[in-house]
């Protein structure tokens, strides 16, 4: 997992953690001082934003847990995976795009960082150069052929074994 996705999840969780455990019980405290709780607005909004803080938490503790499992030896390294970055031509638009294949937490479109898990990414995934992705978008479809493939495994350097080319050659 990217180190800065890492301590962005944590810092929110610990942020998230912190509300819950000293802000939200202080003010439904307070709320429950003011008495008759049937119509208290306060008191109902300090429960709705707990239910919420311990959804968000449960989504992101999830987040990490899934984003721990990514094991690089198990992508691929001849097709686009995560990680990846990819040269396509757009049949439709008659233009070359580059797309960095990333994580959900990442993803910024107008930077060509695209999600594995948004249309784009899911076409892509899986594909080697010269393969032709169909991509079903609001738009309509797109059909995107792979013109140049760098997997995550080319810009670390490293070979087959795990190991950097640098250090094989040790």
């Amino acid at each position: 997992m990217p180190e800065h996705i890492k301590k962005q999840l944590l810092d929110e969780i610990k942020t998230l953690e912190h509300e819950l455990a000293y802000e939200l019980p202080a003010e439904i405290k307070k709320a429950v001082a003011m008495g008759d709780l049937s119509e208290n607005a306060e008191y109902h909004m300090a429960k709705q934003r707990q239910d919420f803080v311990n959804a968000r938490l449960g989504q992101l503790k999830r987040r990490m847990a899934e984003l721990s499992l990514v094991n690089l030896a198990n992508i691929p390294r001849d097709k686009a995976g995560f990680g990846s970055t990819v040269v396509v031509y757009d049949a439709t638009k008659d233009e070359e795009f580059v797309y960095r294949l990333v994580t959900s937490e990442e993803s910024d479109v107008a930077k060509g960082l695209i999600s594995t898990t948004s249309p784009i990414g899911r076409g892509l995934v899986g594909k080697r150069v010269g393969d032709v992705a169909t991509i079903v978008t609001p738009n309509g479809k797109r059909q995107l052929e792979i013109l140049k493939l760098t997997t995550i495994h080319d810009e670390t350097g490293e070979n087959g074994d795990g190991q950097s080319a640098a250090q094989a050659t040790q």
